[in-house]
């Protein structure tokens, strides 16, 4: 394990996802945190944003303000389209590393990425130099790069439940697969209220991106890794709470396969993952049990119908579906403990 520690940069400090991590980092031993940086409010004491930070740390500044070959690491919780612009700029130094909270390196073809975000991709030609890195699946490709891409909350709920299953090719039909995901009003930023015209949107459920959310990009993608033929359905929800997403992923399984076969593909594949809690069968699970940690909680279910079987998979989306996946993900770039500055 590494026992230096590193300096680090966050831009886009006063987020709600950079908040999260800032708040996590500033109870990690491994680092320095050289500069907190954003468009506005320069100047400001980072807990004048979120008074659960209380450590003392460098006050807002402008990303032109920072000092690129003291850096080891610098984490992008822009919005998309921001971090490739920068990384562009940066890449250049050759000790620094990127982990991107944006979807701007989840898709590895630039092409797909134009269809899902309407943007054309500025930084192509390191496109190809990055990992989607969901941490248990990357432990040991992920040291090997510099550009890190975070996923997105919905299919980190959806990918450590379902992955094991698809790759396994004898449980389930890879071709009949719905998922329900519901998220807090957290996951669509701090201007949400702007994206959402909903009526009582704090008070009531609400369906959106029908056929056309956009982590529907970056699952299409690693599915078709896996398999070439998955055929899934998904929707995003819209709940009145502030944080947390739970997935149902609704599956059919193969002849003489049970939800107890499920059950146990899932315990083997996470048995050594220190945040992956599985369910007894038919375990009750919810955000709650999750709220604030980065821990992912998955239970399996039989229905009345023995071929039919339902995933829960709870996680919170500002830890586990960002903040926390991206401590993660640098305590395994880095080699420190996996679990560096993430005990609740």
């Amino acid at each position: 394990m590494s026992k230096n520690k590193i300096n680090i940069v966050v831009a886009g400090a006063t987020g709600y996802v950079g908040l999260d991590l800032i708040y996590w980092l500033s109870k990690h031993k491994k680092i320095n945190i050289k500069n907190l940086c954003a468009q506005k409010k320069i100047g400001k004491q980072i807990k004048f944003f979120d008074k659960r930070i209380v450590k003392p740390l460098p006050k807002i500044t402008k990303l032109s303000k920072v000092l690129w070959n003291d850096v080891d690491l610098l984490f992008l919780s822009l919005p998309n389209g921001e971090s490739q612009k920068l990384l562009k700029k940066l890449y250049k130094f050759n000790k620094l590393k990127f982990i991107d909270l944006s979807a701007d390196f989840r898709i590895q073809n630039t092409s797909d990425y134009k269809k899902w975000y309407g943007k054309t991709h500025l930084a192509k030609k390191i496109q190809n130099k990055s990992i989607y890195s969901i941490s248990e699946f990357v432990k040991e490709k992920i040291k090997n790069f510099r550009i890190i891409s975070n996923p997105g909350c919905y299919p980190t709920s959806i990918q450590l439940a379902l992955v094991p299953l698809l790759k396994n090719k004898n449980l389930i039909d890879n071709k009949n697969i719905i998922i329900d995901s519901k998220s807090g009003y957290s996951g669509a930023g701090k201007g949400f209220e702007k994206k959402f015209k909903h009526k009582n949107l704090f008070q009531s459920i609400y369906a959106y991106a029908v056929n056309k959310h956009r982590h529907m990009g970056e699952l299409d993608q690693q599915f078709k890794i896996i398999d070439s033929e998955v055929k899934y359905t998904f929707n995003p929800y819209l709940i009145p709470t502030y944080r947390g997403i739970l997935s149902s992923i609704f599956v059919t399984t193969k002849k003489k396969k049970s939800a107890m076969h499920i059950l146990n593909e899932l315990r083997k594949t996470h048995k050594n993952n220190k945040f992956l809690k599985i369910c007894k069968l038919n375990e009750e699970i919810g955000t709650g049990d999750v709220i604030n940690t980065n821990f992912c909680k998955i239970s399996v279910c039989e229905t009345r119908y023995k071929n039919k079987v339902i995933i829960f998979s709870a996680i919170d989306n500002l830890v586990k579906g960002a903040s926390g996946q991206a401590i993660q993900n640098m305590n395994l770039l880095f080699g420190f403990k996996e679990n560096e500055g993430l005990n609740v």
